[in-house]
């Protein structure tokens, strides 16, 4: 990367206005497709079988996912005049588990020159990555050779340049990524020629008159651990070099915005994602638990951002008021408020109802909304209901019998059948698959039927109930509770 003190001057006088009303000889980013089929120097095949559709995610939604708040369309960019050979500029996108392996579809980038004197040419390669630039090599590669994948050509004066790198849908060799353990893709370009380098490029960054430069965008850095850059070594001239997310660097050598550069990307399996209603009245396709974590509404499962109305409106309500306006889901969220269900009106929807909590032990809680009744396992009375007048159902738990025998029952029904109560929230369950609830089995001293560690007249009482039965009172296994069993018992009494 160019020397420190050349950093925010060359950045700054490289700022390009793409806009057809601005500078004369602007004009807007011009789509550069790359239908990518064989390329003979990919460091890694792809992965994944193809049908003709893009393989087996052929039936799910694709997802764009970018940092950049740019919509690659005429505007205000920062061409990175500093970038050199060697160099390359990448995004990483933490993506829903789920989802993996993934198809990468098609990866833009934007590119930009400022006033150039000539017609620019750059060779540029792509990388895609498991995981972050750091967790090892790319697993695909391919470099432009001006012919199956042509080279970055712009022609003289100001101008943006929107480069798409694509796989044709119908090749059976596809861009698969597998999840490293970190659900995340980092996708790259490098650029390997400019079109007029310096002699020396760690004195002297590329001439912004003879070369083309990727952008970032004018919003501000947003998300400086997603974006990267790795740099070459100048030593004492340069950048810290190696693979650095923007958040590494000096702010000296640190972009001010976050790279023009987007992802598409398909999900192989497709049943647990759905729409999400965020912001601005904006759709994407997410898991309901990234939607949640974004602030989004979660439209359900197998939905598609085709069959939803993200600018519908709905109750939208202010907890510090107590208060509803009809808004759009987006509104809705830029305002600081809690979307109700799109459809619905103010007048027949309860924004914070409170009420009476039944608790699993049997006690009772005020005041809890249902989220939080739910969270403690309670059973919600209903809005405006109280502990008061709400008769919550006695708990319940695993009731032994002495045959072994296992039932869930109140303390109460226990006692009447003669079984002994294990007390609130326990189960019959038999996990490690003996036979015997796991609740029912004693403490390992033969003769403590109830579990308490000791061998007393609780126990002796049980053992007679169990007389000249099978189960848990016949301690010495023989079919059947006799004398032989009752001698066990006595002779590890406790009193």
């Amino acid at each position: 990367m160019m020397p420190f003190r050349d950093a925010l001057a060359s950045a700054a006088t490289v700022a390009v206005l793409l806009v057809s009303s601005g500078l004369e000889a602007a004009a807007p980013p011009a789509p550069y497709e790359v239908a990518l089929r064989r390329v003979s120097d990919r460091s890694n095949g792809f992965g994944g079988p193809g049908d003709g559709q893009g393989g087996i995610a052929g039936t799910c939604q694709p997802v764009v996912v970018a940092h950049t708040s740019s919509d690659f369309e005429p505007g205000q960019y920062v061409a990175q005049g500093g970038i050199i050979e060697g160099e390359i500029l990448a995004t990483s996108y933490e993506l829903p588990a789920e989802a993996f392996p993934v198809r990468i579809d098609l990866i833009e980038t934007l590119f930009a020159t400022s006033a150039t004197a000539v017609e620019t040419t750059t060779v540029w390669a792509v990388h895609v990555w498991e995981g972050l630039p750091t967790d090892g090599p790319s697993i695909f590669s391919a470099t432009s050779d001006g012919d199956l994948l042509p080279h970055i050509v712009m022609p003289p004066g100001t101008t943006g340049l929107n480069l798409q790198f694509a796989v044709d849908p119908s090749d059976p060799d596809q861009i698969w990524v597998a999840d490293n353990g970190s659900h995340t893709v980092t996708v790259g370009i490098e650029i390997i020629e400019h079109n007029q380098p310096s002699s020396n490029q760690c004195l002297t960054p590329p001439n912004p008159q003879f070369n083309a430069f990727p952008c970032t965008d004018t919003d501000g850095l947003q998300v400086a651990n997603g974006n990267w850059i790795y740099i070459e070594d100048c030593g004492i001239f340069g950048c810290p070099a190696g693979w650095k997310r923007f958040s590494d660097l000096p702010s000296v050598c640190r972009p001010s915005g976050d790279w023009v550069q987007r992802l598409t990307w398909t999900p192989s399996i497709c049943d647990e994602l759905g729409a999400c209603c965020t912001g601005g009245g904006t759709c994407s396709i997410l898991d309901e638990t990234t939607c949640n974590d974004v602030g989004g509404i979660w439209q359900g499962d197998g939905t598609n951002c085709g069959e939803v109305d993200c600018s519908g409106t709905g109750p939208c309500c202010f907890e510090s008021t107590g208060g509803c306006v009809q808004l759009t889901p987006g509104d809705c969220l830029l305002a600081g408020g809690i979307p109700g269900p799109a459809g619905e009106s103010c007048d027949d929807y309860l924004c914070f109802p409170e009420g009476a909590c039944c608790l699993p032990d049997g006690s009772c809680l005020d005041g809890l909304s249902p989220e939080e009744c739910a969270a403690a396992n309670g059973v919600f009375q209903g809005d405006g209901t109280d502990c008061g007048s709400t008769d919550c159902p006695d708990p319940i738990g695993a009731s032994c019998f002495s045959n072994g025998f296992c039932l869930v029952l109140t303390e109460e029904e226990a006692e009447q059948a003669g079984a002994i109560w294990q007390g609130p929230g326990t189960t019959c369950e038999d996990l490690d698959g003996n036979g015997s609830a796991d609740a029912c089995e004693s403490s390992g001293i033969p003769g403590d039927l109830d579990g308490d560690g000791s061998v007393n007249g609780s126990d002796l009482g049980l053992f007679l109930v169990g007389w000249g039965q099978p189960g848990p009172t016949d301690l010495n296994g023989n079919g059947t509770t006799n004398g032989e069993d009752l001698g066990l018992l006595l002779i590890n009494w406790t009193g």
